[in-house]
């Protein structure tokens, strides 16, 4: 986030109370007219041809690929310790997760057809630039051929940090980190009612967007187990940071109840004259309430904090939902197109919320956890009835949202659904169609899936 240098003065204060927070929240309030859609598209990446994983360093290594990127018009390197760790660009950004996924960080944008112009022409960049150090890019959730130990690691401190500290909090944490990839969507609030009225819809129907997505269906050259493995992974991470947020369907809910979540999770580290310091456990409550090592907390230190909390819908100064595998390139804007539906129509909203309106916290999770072995073949609570069968509801919902939208001027984006829509008639997730494929016509042939799964 880019800041002037008021607001950055204003985050850099000691935090006095619980209203700090409340008021930091209420900060990314914006009127309906400048509301946007934001994306965050990671990619995973092998050696072309060897299929073997991509290092960071290197001169055909990720960080020489971020280098080439850097000497195009309009992009400037950002470094760690003299690493290339991701650009900055006009109003977008590239940068690199633990094991060097490639993430383009979009500009925020009222058409989700402009959001797919510049999604395609990044991807057409990457490959120009990408082919001549022999790197090809997969549209998939997970790593599907090499164990984590494999992986780069790219080297930022607050990712060593984070891999110091995670695997005791879940034993996937390190898989998280460095074997997955994901296609996230952010959105603006007009005020708390509407926060907390996305949230709860967003949390509601999160395994049904996750089943659509579901593309993570291989680990170690063989059936995972799973359709998404990337979301299997996500519930053995660390369960203080992560998951489905009950609470927020409490009564009760809003701002403050966020931020009082979020002073309960422990912290990675505190970051001081460019430097991280590790927090070894010591929840931001703690640091708010004690200090640490001669240093108060700002909203500067809650709003890095916000970030390294990981739910399946995120606050900060805007809403991400973050259930999606990393798809095919025909089903990227869905993603954001499926939730503008849903989250900027009053109308679709309540719709949306209907559908599993009579879930219990303890069945959303259950459903959430049988997505990520069966993708749209998963089971609900009613019965035997699979998934697909609300997922084709809800995007009825989204499409009707987005004409709806389009009726004030704007062009009806419900296009982007299309290939989703085929998929659900099909009745089966992306990870299930890769899976057949790699068991029947594929034999099981690297080559095979890697044809079929480059960006």
């Amino acid at each position: 986030m880019t800041l002037d240098r008021t607001a950055a003065s204003e985050l850099d204060r000691p935090i006095e109370s619980l209203q700090d927070l409340v008021d930091y929240f209420r900060s990314g309030e914006k009127p309906r007219a400048r509301w946007r859609v934001g994306i965050e598209h990671e990619k995973l990446s092998l050696r072309s041809g060897a299929w073997e994983p991509v290092p960071y360093d290197g001169e055909r290594g990720i960080e020489a690929l971020l280098r080439r990127l850097a000497n195009e018009p309009g992009w400037r390197a950002l470094t760690e310790d003299g690493h290339i760790v991701g650009l900055d660009g006009e109003g977008l950004g590239v940068s690199l997760e633990p094991g060097a996924q490639v993430e383009l960080n979009g500009r925020p944008s009222a058409s989700l057809l402009d959001t797919r112009r510049e999604l395609d022409a990044h991807l057409a960049g990457l490959r120009r630039l990408a082919e001549p150090l022999g790197i090809t890019f997969l549209a998939l959730g997970a790593h599907p051929f090499h164990p984590t130990k494999e992986l780069p690691q790219v080297p930022r401190e607050r990712y060593r940090i984070m891999r110091r500290y995670l695997p005791a909090r879940g034993e996937l944490s390190l898989d998280m980190m460095h074997a997955t990839a994901s296609m996230q969507a952010s959105f603006d609030y007009s005020d708390e009612a509407d926060l907390v009225a996305k949230m709860r819809a967003a949390l509601a129907v999160t395994p049904i967007a996750a089943a659509l997505f579901a593309n993570s269906s291989l680990a170690l050259g063989r059936p995972s187990g799973f359709v998404s493995r990337r979301l299997h992974i996500w519930h053995h991470t660390d369960p203080e940071r992560t998951g489905l947020l009950p609470f927020a369907f409490d009564h009760d809910f809003g701002y403050a109840r966020y931020a009082e979540w979020a002073l309960d999770v422990p912290m990675f580290f505190l970051v001081r004259a460019g430097g991280y310091r590790p927090m070894d456990g010591k929840t931001f409550r703690r640091f708010w309430r004690e200090g640490h090592e001669g240093e108060r907390a700002t909203l500067a230190d809650f709003e890095r904090h916000l970030t390294t909390l990981f739910p399946e819908v995120r606050l900060k100064r805007l809403l991400e939902v973050r259930s999606a595998d990393a798809v095919s390139p025909e089903l990227l804007c869905g993603v954001p197109a499926l939730w503008k539906g849903i989250l900027y129509d009053p109308e679709a909203l309540a719709a949306a919320s209907a559908l599993t309106g009579d879930w219990s916290a303890e069945q959303r999770a259950a459903v959430h956890a049988d997505v990520a072995r069966r993708g749209l073949a998963a089971e609900t609570p009613a019965g035997p009835a699979p998934i697909a069968v609300l997922a084709r509801e809800l995007l009825a919902i989204a499409r009707h949202g987005l004409r709806r939208q389009a009726a004030t001027g704007a062009p009806d984006e419900g296009v982007l659904l299309d290939p989703v829509d085929a998929l659900v008639e099909r009745g089966k997730s992306p990870g299930q169609i890769v899976l057949e494929r790699w068991q029947g016509e594929w034999a099981g042939s690297p080559d095979r899936l890697i044809e079929y799964a480059r960006y």
